[in-house]
C-alpha cells in the first residue's frame, strides 16, 4: 500500500521528503480507515432501520447518556486521533523549519510577474558585489548539498515549489523568507509557482539543475572563470 501512495507523489529526492511522505500516508490511512467505517455504519442502518410494515418510527430525545455516547464517543475519537496527526505533523515541522542545518550556499530567488529570478552571490559569497550572477527560471545547485534559498517578491505573492524536494514556501512582498533544501540526487526538477499570481501564472515555470559535485565545479567555472 505505501508503494502504491509514494507512486502518487513525484520523485523524492529530498533529504526531508520521507517524513513529509510518512506523514501524508499517515493523513490518508486515518481519514480513509474513518470514511469507510463512517459509511459503512450509515449503510448500515439505512438497511437495519428501514421502513417496515408495523414497525412504528421512534423518537429519540438523546437525553440519556447512553444515547448521548453515539456522539460523544465519536467526537473523543476524532479529537485524540487530530492531537495524534498534530503531534506527528510538529516533529516533521520542527525538524524542516525549526533545525536548519549549517550552510555556507546561499541563493537569492526573488518572484516576479511571471519569472524567477536566481541571483548568485559569487566567489566572495555576498550579494550585491560585481561578480553576481542572474539568471531566470534556472537555479543551479550540487547535489548532496544544503541550499539556503532568500526567497522575495517584486509584486504579488508567489509560492517557490519544489514537488521533488517536497518544498513549498510563499514569497511574500516586502519580506526576505529563508527556506533550505538538500537534493539528494543529480537532475533537471520542476520548479513551478505554486500560488495563483496573475494571469500568466500558469506559465511561470522554472527548472532547479541538481548537479553532481563535480559538474556544479564546472558550472560554476564557466560562470566565474
Amino acid at each position: 500500500m505505501a508503494e502504491i501512495i509514494s507512486g502518487w507523489f513525484p520523485e523524492n529526492v529530498s533529504s526531508f521528503g520521507g517524513e513529509i511522505d510518512a506523514l501524508f500516508r499517515l493523513i490518508l490511512y486515518v481519514t480513509g480507515a474513518w470514511f469507510i467505517l463512517t459509511e459503512g455504519l450509515i449503510l448500515f442502518f439505512l438497511l437495519r432501520y428501514r421502513r417496515r410494515e408495523g414497525r412504528r418510527a421512534a423518537y429519540v430525545a438523546g437525553d440519556n447518556l447512553r444515547q448521548l455516547a453515539w456522539i460523544l464517543v465519536p467526537c473523543l475519537i476524532v479529537l485524540l486521533l487530530d492531537l495524534w496527526l498534530d503531534f506527528r505533523g510538529a516533529e516533521v515541522w520542527a525538524k524542516i523549519k525549526g533545525q536548519v542545518p549549517p550552510s555556507d550556499f546561499h541563493i537569492q530567488v526573488t518572484g516576479k510577474q511571471f519569472n524567477w529570478e536566481i541571483l548568485y552571490p559569487g566567489p566572495d559569497k555576498e550579494f550585491g558585489t560585481a561578480d553576481d550572477v542572474l539568471m531566470e527560471n534556472e537555479l543551479h545547485v550540487p547535489a548532496s548539498r544544503v541550499v539556503r534559498v532568500i526567497l522575495k517578491s517584486k509584486d504579488v505573492i508567489h509560492s517557490f515549489f519544489l514537488p521533488n524536494l517536497r518544498l513549498k514556501q510563499d514569497a511574500v512582498p516586502g519580506r526576505a523568507i529563508t527556506a533550505w533544501f538538500e537534493a539528494t540526487k543529480p537532475g533537471k526538477y520542476p520548479l513551478p509557482c505554486a500560488e495563483l499570481c496573475g494571469f500568466g501564472h500558469t506559465g511561470m515555470n522554472g527548472w532547479l539543475f541538481a548537479h553532481s559535485p563535480e559538474d556544479y565545479a564546472k558550472w560554476a567555472k564557466q560562470q566565474w572563470p
